[in-house]
């Protein structure tokens, strides 16, 4: 019989509880080396067992049948070098990146404002090196915590229209933190089925019961929250779905977890900078930002251009979060020149309220002239169905010098791989045909099997 990934790897869709201390001691003793707990409380041998980790070369076999094999390429820094000898940055709105000497079209990665080489958001990063050294030293509760950690903390409440904000060292770390710090052993849990992954690890690390609905389904949340018991509730969604790029119904959403007395929680790690009047996200579209039932989480990675994460709420929230979050007590602090840039982008975008219309407009040309779905922010999707038709077209783009993303399960489900496109603010009117020009022609050369 022909094995399968299911066969050799676990099924990562499942959720299982946490493994706590007190799991792994009670009533249930260690096994000596080398064995495991056989029948009746017994130990099965594992001597003349197999190498244990055997299994890995056949799951990456199988990965490698199914087109899901990724690669890494390594970024390099441009050729150029400046007066002192070191890679000079390219000048804002110019192509990027540079990589084995090649200058590509960037339209993969998720730098929706082109501020990540911007010469203030770079100075941004130097100065807070400069002044507090490469890393911030410890968490932030020992001695990680800077003064520009306050200030970027202060400026990003302001901007997204929250009482506070508590900066993490990533949104995946933002995002573990909000959900296991609000619920506990029978609160529920809604979330949306497309929800970044990050999410979906921390619903299983809530120890809540998750229920994953229908993606922007408010219905299915409105009869959950009406037919099932809970202590407290929540209500879970990305704004801006990271494959997709569509929008959920946010204000729809919200209503219905008033009704029931339940809590939005949103993560617009897509809508910071993108949506929104002067990029406050889609929270603040809708009217919601800063409501008593709604919290946020943002990344700064995306539209700030740098690196970390955050959790938008009132000021007890925060208080809560450094408290009891533990990627916050136990992880080491957001480096200081990442809070420095992040600062130095969000002081850009408060002066440069133009920017989030700039990407949405250059999405929606991307949009039409690949046919893809018109977009909520600056991501585009263009669904080519499998997964290696995807991989080849993807470097067939990245042959022709334009940088596009490739999304394969498990990102994705099955039969949807694709490329996602990601359009930048700084994209000019010739970057944009360049590209349409390149993508369309890409996957004309693979066709649909």
């Amino acid at each position: 019989m022909r094995r399968t990934l299911a066969d050799v790897t676990p099924d990562s869709t499942i959720t299982t509880p946490s493994a706590t201390s007190a799991d792994a001691s009670d009533g249930v003793p260690a096994s000596p080396a080398g064995t495991v707990p056989g029948p009746a409380g017994g130990a099965t041998s594992h001597a003349n067992s197999p190498a244990p980790l055997g299994w890995l070369g056949e799951a990456a076999r199988l990965r490698a049948e199914a087109g899901l094999h990724r690669v890494l390429r390594p970024r390099a820094p441009r050729a150029e070098r400046g007066p002192t000898g070191a890679p000079a940055l390219p000048a804002h709105g110019s192509l990027q990146p540079w990589t084995d000497g090649d200058l590509l079209l960037d339209l993969a990665g998720n730098d929706y404002l082109g501020l990540a080489r911007h010469p203030e958001v770079v100075e941004g990063g130097i100065a807070a090196l400069r002044a507090f050294g490469a890393g911030s030293t410890g968490s932030r509760l020992v001695s990680g915590t800077t003064t520009l950690h306050g200030e970027l903390e202060s400026a990003l409440a302001e901007h997204l229209g929250f009482g506070s904000a508590l900066v993490f060292s990533s949104g995946y770390a933002a995002n573990l933190a909000m959900l296991t710090v609000l619920t506990g052993p029978g609160d529920l849990v809604l979330s949306d089925e497309r929800n970044h992954a990050s999410l979906v690890d921390a619903c299983r690390l809530s120890r809540a019961d998750v229920l994953v609905t229908p993606h922007s389904d408010v219905d299915a949340v409105d009869e959950a929250l009406a037919t099932r018991s809970w202590r407290r509730a929540f209500v879970l969604t990305d704004s801006i779905f990271s494959a997709d790029g569509d929008l959920a119904p946010l204000a729809a959403l919200h209503a219905v977890a008033r009704r029931h007395g339940a809590v939005l929680l949103v993560d617009e790690a897509h809508g910071l900078g993108v949506v929104g009047p002067g990029g406050r996200g889609a929270l603040a579209a809708a009217g919601l930002a800063g409501e008593p039932d709604v919290i946020a989480t943002v990344t700064l990675s995306k539209s700030l251009g740098s690196q970390g994460g955050a959790v938008l709420g009132p000021a007890a929230l925060r208080d809560h979060l450094i408290d009891t979050a533990r990627t916050f007590i136990f992880d080491t602090g957001l480096a200081p020149a990442c809070a420095g840039s992040a600062l130095a982008a969000l002081r850009l975008l408060t002066r440069h309220p133009d920017l989030p219309e700039r990407v949405q407009r250059r999405a929606r040309e991307i949009a039409a002239a690949t046919g893809a779905p018109e977009p909520a922010g600056a991501v585009v999707s263009v669904v080519l169905g499998d997964p290696e038709r995807a991989v080849s077209v993807a470097a067939a783009c990245r042959d022709a010098g334009v940088a596009v993303g490739c999304f394969r399960p498990p990102t994705v489900p099955a039969g949807t791989s694709r490329l996602r496109v990601a359009a930048r603010a700084d994209l000019t009117e010739a970057d944009v045909s360049r590209a349409v020009g390149v993508i369309t022609d890409a996957i004309g050369r693979f066709p649909a099997p």
